[in-house]
């Protein structure tokens, strides 16, 4: 039975719930919700300053050796590279802000050494409990962020990263993807089945993944390395050694047995978040702002996704964006087993029109998928990119037979395989919505053909309706001038198309795309960067819009003078 609450209080939670999802309010105050103090008021902590905290030789930073509890009362510095120990757990209380520092600069001033790059690591066997909630958030961001909302968006790479390690699956061996070379272009492997973080100089224990399999150990496919729910990662992506950069979050041979649900990634200099093998599931992610690809998979990811976001700065801000998706399943080539084969439902990815590549970044791609790669992506939703759904098709002299992701697509010129499906997704005001290549100029009939037999549907221009994909922030002030509207109305059918599976995980959803029309529906946090930012339209109820109607006016406010001081469900 619900309590009955006096209108006087159901207005002063509504003039609150108006305040909560203000930038400067909603920073300052994370955490009330759960008895946090005001961010501002909370003491620093350096987690080299913990108990038990153990330097690791060669390497800047060190252990926690007796793991750790972090409350809200205190904010908490990273400020080295922190690992926590194998047995050990780390939890992190709702409502705690975290924050990494920015590395000292090296030879050069006003360069930061990359060897001295923060990152908080939970090494394999270790495990983190960071387990937020919808209005106590758990927040990793940049030392400087004052958490005031003014922390400009533009800042990227002011620290390294949030990184999980585990023993499940991958496809690495030391013949193909070894020995392993610091920032060398995929030679991560140090055995067979054991491979270490991209970004890290060295191959300490403690960067590693995976198991020796040479040795005689075997993968836990079911491996827990804890829980991440209601967290988000910002200003991260900092580069470790040079050539390498760390991702907002890094998840090595991460097993089933870990949660990763409603996590969000803001302003990340590297891809937002990188699958290297594993079996992870992850549900509900934002991956806003970023600098490169929004969702990265290698090595033989085979976990299950729904309810992916990603959303780019525009063009004029931002010109070095990368791909949404980026799926490689082996780097090196070596065609090993397994295949990297997620499966994705319900994913609404929104581009900038890039059309020339710019620094490092190579694609202009909703989805990219590279080398060998597999992977499922179904009723979804890819909008305002130069090119939707791309494969590479040339094999050459490096393996042999038609194994490239274009034959794992095609069935048509195929290999008989079809790990890799592209069924039911809408492409918005896409120049190219099918690519080989790179190009459009190879596609043949056949694939279009299947294309469209597929149930993908084209979208000339910012034509949907309710859906409108224009967008323009300052990057230095955060001030939006343009906001997009990413919830299409009427929802787009479904009809035919794939349905995700009743296993327990996946939730059913009758709509292409991560959000339903519903506003109610919407599972973005309150407490979100993104909900506060307020940059999309119509994924949350105002809740000064009493009748529901769309518009707060005077008859919001007779419809409460009419009843008040009585009491309602």
């Amino acid at each position: 039975m619900k309590k009955k609450l006096p209108i006087s209080k159901m207005i002063a939670s509504a003039a609150l719930a108006v305040a909560a999802i203000t930038p400067s309010f909603g920073q300052s105050n994370l955490g009330s919700a759960c008895g946090c103090p005001p961010v501002a008021s909370r003491p620093t902590v350096l987690l080299s300053s913990l108990p038990g905290f153990t330097a690791i030789n060669g390497t800047y930073g060190g252990e926690l050796t007796a793991g750790a509890v972090l409350t809200c009362d205190k904010t908490y510095i990273i400020d080295q590279k922190i690992y926590v120990d194998s047995l050990q757990t780390l939890t992190i209380a709702p409502g705690t802000v975290l924050k990494g520092r920015t590395a000292p600069d090296g030879a050069t001033p006003g360069v930061p050494d990359p060897a001295k790059a923060s990152a908080l690591v939970i090494s394999r066997g270790a495990k983190i409990i960071a387990d937020g909630s919808a209005d106590c958030q758990i927040v990793f961001t940049a030392e400087a962020d004052p958490m005031d909302g003014t922390y400009a968006i533009s800042n990227i790479g002011k620290w390294g990263g949030l990184v999980l390690l585990g023993t499940a699956t991958n496809n690495l061996t030391l013949a193909g993807n070894g020995p392993y070379v610091a920032g060398g272009a995929g030679k991560l492997a140090v055995a067979n089945g054991l491979g270490t973080v991209e970004g890290f100089a060295t191959s300490n224990l403690q960067n590693q993944y995976g198991v020796n399999l040479t040795g005689g150990q075997s993968f836990n496919d079911n491996d827990n390395s804890g829980i991440l729910r209601y967290v988000s990662v910002r200003h991260a992506g900092a580069i470790l050694t040079v050539g390498a950069e760390l991702n907002g979050i890094t998840l090595g041979s991460v097993g089933r047995g870990t949660t990763l649900e409603h996590i969000e990634i803001v302003s990340c200099a590297d891809d937002n978040v990188e699958f290297f093998g594993g079996t992870v599931n992850i549900k509900y992610l934002s991956t806003i702002f970023g600098n490169d690809d929004m969702v990265d998979y290698d090595l033989g990811w085979s976990g299950k996704a729904q309810f992916i976001f990603g959303m780019k700065s525009d063009l004029t801000s931002s010109p070095d964006s990368d791909n949404g998706f980026e799926a490689d399943s082996d780097d090196n080539k070596t065609n090993n087993n397994p295949k990297s084969i997620p499966v994705f439902y319900n994913v609404t990815m929104v581009g900038n029109a890039k059309t020339t590549n710019t620094s490092d970044n190579t694609g202009m791609f909703a989805i990219a998928a590279k080398e060998l790669t597999g992977g499922e992506f179904y009723n979804s939703v890819f909008a305002n990119w130069k090119n939707g759904f791309n494969t590479v098709k040339s094999v050459g002299t490096v393996r042999p037979g038609t194994s490239e992701s274009y034959h794992n697509w095609s069935t048509a010129n195929g290999n008989g395989s079809n790990i890799l499906k592209v069924k039911c997704n809408t492409f918005v005001g896409v120049t190219n919505p099918l690519t080989v290549g790179g190009s459009a100029a190879n596609v043949v009939t056949a694939d279009n053909d299947q294309f469209t037999a597929d149930g993908n549907v084209v979208v000339t221009g910012n034509t949907l309706p309710g859906f409108d994909y224009a967008y323009t922030i300052n990057t230095t002030t955060n001030a939006i001038t343009v906001k997009n509207d990413l919830a299409p109305n009427p929802a787009l059918s479904i009809s035919g198309c794939p349905t995700a599976p009743v296993d327990g995980f996946y939730r059913t959803a009758n709509y292409r795309g991560a959000f339903s029309p519903n506003a109610n529906e919407n599972w973005l946090s309150d407490w979100s960067y993104s909900h506060m930012l307020g940059h999309t339209k119509g994924l949350a109820a105002c809740p000064t819009d009493i009748n529901a109607d769309g518009v707060t006016n005077v008859n919001d406010f007779l419809q409460l003078s009419s009843s008040f001081g009585t009491s309602c469900n």
